[in-house]
C-alpha cells in the first residue's frame, strides 16, 4: 500500500493544478474519476472549479456518517517542483505536504474500505480550497452534501485540529478637513484620527510576541489621496486583516466601532467564520484512539491560525476536523511530506473507519 501512495501521489503531483489553470483542474479530476471507477461520481462545477463526491449507492445518502475532504489544488511553485523526488524518507514536491499525498492516500482508503464499512462514507475532492473553497466544499453543502463527521487531509503532523481562527478584512475611512500645513488648527488631520484609532486597536488587540493562539490584527494598508506635503488631509483609510479567535467573533468588530473616529465609515471587504469543533466530540475521541494505536504517541488537540473547508460545515451545524500527515514547507519551494508517516495516515484513518 505504501508504494501506491507514493505513485498515486506522485501522479497528482506531476499536474500544476494552480488555481487559475483551468485545464490542470480538470486534469487532476479527471485522474482521480479514473482512479475511483466502479463508484457513483457525482460531479460538480462552479464557476470552472470542478469536484467531486464519491459514494457506494446509488443515490447520493441523505446523510454520510463520515466525508473525507481533500483539495487537489495548489499554490503557484517552481517548474522543478512539479517533478517529484524523494530523498531518504521525505518527498519533496509541490502539493507534498498540501495536500496531494494525504489526498492519495485517502482515495485509496475510500476504495479498500467504502464496500466494506456497514455506513455511508463520501469522499470529497475539491480544486478550489486555496482561494477560498467556496465553489467547491461550500458549493457541494449548498447541493445538500451533509455528514455526522468530516475529515480534511490537512497537514497536522499527525495533529488533531478542531479550532481555526476566522479572517475579517475591514477598511476604514475618515474624514477630516483640510488646511494649510502651517496652520494646522484650522483643519483636521485625517491620517491623525487614523493614528489614534490605531493605537488604541493595537492596546486592545496587541501584536504577540511569539506565537500565541489569540485574535490578532494587521495593518495592511493606509492610503490618502492627498498629495501635498502642505497641506493637512481630509481623507486617509486603512485595511486591516483580523484573524479571529472563536471567543471573539462577535466581539472584534464591536470594539473597533466603538475606537472609531467620528464621522469614519467602516466596510467590511470579506469576513469567513471561526473552524470551532468541541474536543469533546466523540468522533475526535475516537480518531485520538486511532492516532494512539497506530504511531504509539499521545494525540494532540490543536489549533490553527489558518483556516480550512472545514469552517463551511461548522457553519451549516456539521463538526469535524483536519489531520494530516508529518512534512514541512508549507507553500514554500522545500515543501516534502515524510513518506513513512503516510503509512501512518493511512493506517490510523483505516483504523478510525473500522472503529465505527
Amino acid at each position: 500500500m505504501d508504494n501506491q501512495i507514493i505513485d498515486l501521489a506522485k501522479k497528482l503531483i506531476e499536474i500544476r493544478s494552480e488555481t487559475q489553470n483551468k485545464k490542470e483542474l480538470e486534469r487532476a479530476i479527471s485522474l482521480c474519476e479514473k482512479e475511483l471507477a466502479g463508484f457513483t461520481l457525482e460531479k460538480f462545477d462552479k464557476n470552472g472549479f470542478p469536484s467531486l463526491l464519491a459514494y457506494t449507492t446509488n443515490k447520493r445518502p441523505q446523510e454520510f456518517k463520515i466525508i473525507l475532504n481533500a483539495h487537489l489544488d495548489v499554490v503557484p511553485a517552481q517548474d522543478t517542483q512539479y517533478n517529484p523526488q524523494i530523498k531518504g524518507t521525505k518527498m519533496y514536491g509541490r502539493g507534498t505536504m498540501d495536500m496531494k499525498a494525504a489526498a492519495a492516500a485517502q482515495i485509496l482508503l475510500f476504495k479498500n474500505l467504502a464496500k466494506k464499512v456497514n455506513y455511508p462514507l463520501g469522499l470529497q475532492l475539491v480544486t478550489d480550497e486555496e482561494t477560498g473553497g467556496f465553489n467547491g466544499t461550500k458549493y457541494q453543502i449548498e447541493q445538500g452534501a451533509r455528514a455526522e463527521f468530516v475529515i480534511a487531509g490537512e497537514p497536522t503532523d499527525f495533529g488533531i485540529n478542531n479550532q481555526a481562527k476566522g479572517i475579517m478584512w475591514i477598511k476604514i475611512s475618515s474624514i477630516g478637513k483640510a488646511a494649510h500645513a502651517a496652520y494646522p488648527w484650522n483643519g483636521e488631520n485625517a491620517i491623525q484620527k487614523i493614528n489614534e484609532f490605531l493605537t488604541k486597536l493595537l492596546q486592545l488587540y496587541p501584536v504577540p510576541e511569539k506565537e500565541s493562539w489569540q485574535t490578532t490584527i494587521n495593518i495592511s494598508k493606509i492610503s490618502s489621496d492627498n498629495d501635498a506635503t502642505n497641506k493637512v488631509p481630509d481623507d486617509c483609510t486603512v485595511t486591516l486583516d483580523i484573524r479571529f479567535i472563536p471567543e471573539d467573533q462577535d466581539r472584534v468588530l464591536i470594539d473597533i466601532k466603538s475606537l472609531l473616529p467620528k464621522n469614519a465609515e467602516i466596510k467590511t471587504l470579506t469576513q469567513e467564520s471561526v473552524h470551532d469543533t468541541k474536543s469533546t466530540n466523540p468522533y475526535i475521541k475516537i480518531l485520538g484512539s486511532s492516532i494512539q494505536s497506530v504511531t504509539k504517541t499521545m494525540p494532540q488537540i490543536i489549533q490553527k491560525h489558518g483556516g480550512s473547508d472545514v469552517r463551511f460545515y461548522n457553519e451549516s451545524g456539521m463538526d469535524g476536523v483536519t489531520f494530516g500527515p508529518v512534512g514541512q514547507g508549507l507553500h514554500s519551494d522545500d515543501e516534502w511530506v515524510d513518506t513513512k508517516s503516510l503509512s501512518s495516515f493511512y493506517k490510523t484513518l483505516e483504523n478510525f473507519l473500522l472503529s465505527l
